[in-house]
């Protein structure tokens, strides 16, 4: 199973946080597991505005973890065209996008996300 975590998925992963005993489970058994660079650039960007804070970057859990950084691509952006305004969040219509394209599970518990044609893994 290759598997792309949602921002706040690889945020709870590092800190420890509660997820789904199937979801911690994919997420130790994955073929691969990416993080999107996507989230890196959300994170900067709530960091900047006082929104969240974390402990290290996403650069660093990636390494320490052993995922693998999912760049954002212009056939990542290309395919945002085709996706239905269900979403209002910018960054995780690029991550449904990401999932779809390159047919990763897509490990979230945003409930407005399983609404688009992408596989997913409730966190």
């Amino acid at each position: 199973m290759r598997l792309l975590l949602d921002t706040h998925v690889a945020i709870w992963w590092d800190m420890g946080a509660p997820l789904s005993p199937l979801a911690m489970q994919a997420i130790r058994d994955a073929d691969d597991v990416f993080v999107s660079a996507a989230s890196a650039w959300e994170i900067a960007i709530k960091a900047a505005l006082g929104k969240i804070s974390t402990d290290r970057s996403l650069a660093e859990l990636c390494a320490d973890s052993g995922f693998l950084e999912l760049p954002v691509l212009m056939r990542h952006t290309d395919a945002l065209q085709s996706l239905d305004a269900i979403h209002r969040d910018p960054f995780d219509r690029l991550l449904v996008a990401q999932a779809a394209h390159e047919q990763l599970v897509l490990v979230t518990r945003d409930d407005v996300i399983t609404r688009y044609p992408v596989a997913t893994l409730r966190a």
